[in-house]
């Protein structure tokens, strides 16, 4: 059985990215947990706001966000009804992160889905703020799903890689899953820039060769290209359902995804972005 963490703030945009994990589980055993939390409030000194008032508040806060989660499952369950899902719900007064980073160890969380708010203004802003950090702390992989994306099987995937992976990454397995239950065909690409692979790099190329010998399976090369550019352009020629990467601790997607706005850069994935955290960061 599979345990998966559904953070929403009851926007459309959260709801696509839970109806996106339904969808992508359907075949498989899994435990949804629905979770809400509601920051806590700053108070001006006011004698008509004494403590008693305050708690009253976060108590309207705690019943409001339980009948809305109650009501989400109920939407859900109703419009999917698979009785391979169970639903539990969770509403808590602090900060969506560090609950979040509670959610994921008490309860043994295999996978973070949420939505992602997409591009604003001028600046494109590769993904929203809350989403970042979860990549950043979360222990467990997170699949962030665009807003304005309609769910689709994952039969094309792919994986940019720089073979440094740790081949002893337990959540690798989560990539070959997707692969088996939807018939995935999975686009490994290398940026390359007229070194050769040192034998460490092939040695971990053999590893995924070898990993995903039962799934259809592409290595690809990007010539003088940084990967940035290298996925803009695969994705122009190729039809994407999936894009996933692993964060190593110093690898270059770190620069892709922690600067928080990237200025003239036309790449903007709009697919599910699923990112596996290094054994470091598990």
């Amino acid at each position: 059985m599979k345990r998966i963490l559904l953070p929403t703030d009851f926007s459309k945009n959260a709801y696509n990215a839970i109806e996106y994990a339904v969808q992508l589980f359907e075949q498989e055993a899994c435990e949804f947990s629905l979770l809400h939390t509601y920051s806590p409030l700053i108070v001006p000194a006011h004698p008509v706001l004494d403590s008693y008032s305050v708690l009253k508040m976060q108590k309207m806060a705690q019943e409001n966000a339980e009948k809305n989660l109650e009501d989400l499952v109920d939407k859900i369950t109703n419009r999917f009804n698979n009785q391979k899902h169970s639903f539990q719900t969770h509403a808590s007064f602090n900060l969506l992160t560090e609950e979040m980073k509670n959610c994921v160890q008490e309860k043994s969380i295999d996978l973070v889905v949420m939505g992602t708010q997409g591009a604003t203004g001028a600046k494109e802003i590769f993904l929203g703020t809350e989403t970042m950090d979860a990549i950043k702390k979360m222990k467990c992989p997170v699949l962030a799903v665009p807003e304005s994306f309609t769910y689709e099987n994952p039969r094309e995937i792919l994986f940019p890689t720089d073979f440094e992976l740790d081949t002893s990454n337990k959540y690798l397995s989560l990539l070959r899953y997707i692969c088996e239950t939807h018939g995935s065909r999975i686009h490994m690409l290398n940026a390359y820039y007229g070194n050769p692979l040192s034998v460490s790099q092939e040695e971990k190329k053999q590893f995924l060769d070898n990993f995903f010998i039962e799934n259809v399976h592409l290595f690809h090369i990007a010539e003088n290209t940084e990967v940035i550019a290298a996925i803009e352009q695969f994705q122009l020629k190729h039809k994407i359902n999936l894009l996933v990467m692993v964060h190593n601790k110093h690898n270059l997607l770190e620069n892709i995804l922690f600067r928080p706005i990237i200025n003239q850069v036309a790449y903007h994935t709009h697919v599910p972005f699923l990112v596996i955290p290094s054994v470091e960061r598990q």
